[in-house]
């Protein structure tokens, strides 16, 4: 293994390609190979030059690598330069793992450690496309008695999971629930079709969702989303605290660490990791 990621990296200086940044405690073959599996997944049958550029690596780098899949049945190529697609490999695989895990199960390490890390409550919610589900919750060292929110529906446009949710619905959708009349749970709660709009606009724009007291006076939630394999919002991944932790100085860094673990807990339900 030691030679072959060397010859990767001599061939990529020779080149002048850059290598993708390292991540810690990874083999980065083992991780580019991953990322490829992911792109085909995402994107179907594909080129080596479509491939090499979805996950920013060099085409002999990609052809190795995809060479090495094919030879254990993840990788199919279509002639002796045609498209690669996945091979009846990965679908055993993926067979094996659907059957075994769930995602409140893959990302339960994940909660807990981000738990740890802010000092509050963090959710796994899911929604059915009228309200929101939690599935599993980890509390931080900063909690004296925490509410178990676990099988505990909610609204959409009151919290931080339901408007990462409704971020990705078409706006007529959302202009259509405005209309059926929206539940006011706090003074603070949004329930006129424009404000609720320019919400979510920035949820878009930044990437997470934050319901200061909107649904419970005192608690300020953030929340981003976690992606399955084919790019849709599968949970929404939450921090929240009281508004005296939660200050407007502090959500940002929440924030930063609650999308970062998001896209950990995306990567293992299949999301193509990018770089």
């Amino acid at each position: 293994m030691s030679s072959y990621c060397s010859g990767v990296r001599n061939d990529e200086s020779a080149s002048g390609a850059a290598p993708g940044p390292a991540r810690a405690g990874t083999v980065q073959s083992v991780d580019r190979a991953v990322s490829l599996l992911q792109a085909l997944a995402t994107r179907g049958p594909s080129t080596l030059t479509e491939l090499a550029g979805s996950v920013s690596v060099h085409k002999a780098t990609a052809f190795r690598l995809l060479a090495t899949l094919e030879a254990r049945g993840l990788v199919l190529q279509e002639g002796d330069r045609g498209r690669y697609r996945l091979g009846p490999s990965a679908a055993q695989l993926a067979a094996g793992a659907a059957g075994a895990h769930d995602v409140a199960v893959l990302c339960r390490p994940l909660c807990v450690e981000l738990a740890q890390a802010v000092g509050d409550t963090v959710n796994l919610v899911v929604s059915d496309g009228t309200q929101i589900t939690t599935v599993d919750q980890a509390a931080g060292g900063s909690i004296v008695a925490s509410t178990d929110y676990v099988g505990r529906r909610g609204p959409l446009h009151a919290t931080a999971a339901g408007k990462v949710f409704l971020a990705r619905w078409p706006q007529r959708r959302v202009e259509q629930l405005c209309e059926q009349g929206l539940e006011r749970f706090t003074e603070h709660t949004l329930v006129d079709r424009g404000p609720l709009l320019a919400d979510l606009e920035e949820v878009r724009r930044r990437g997470w969702a934050v319901a200061r007291e909107e649904h419970e006076a005192g608690l300020v939630v953030v929340g981003a989303p976690v992606l399955g394999a084919d790019g849709t919002v599968v949970a929404a991944l939450t921090a929240g605290g009281p508004t005296y932790r939660m200050t407007p100085q502090v959500v940002p860094s929440v924030a930063d660490q609650v999308l970062a673990t998001a896209a950990r807990a995306s990567w293992r339900l299949g999301a193509v990791k990018p770089g």
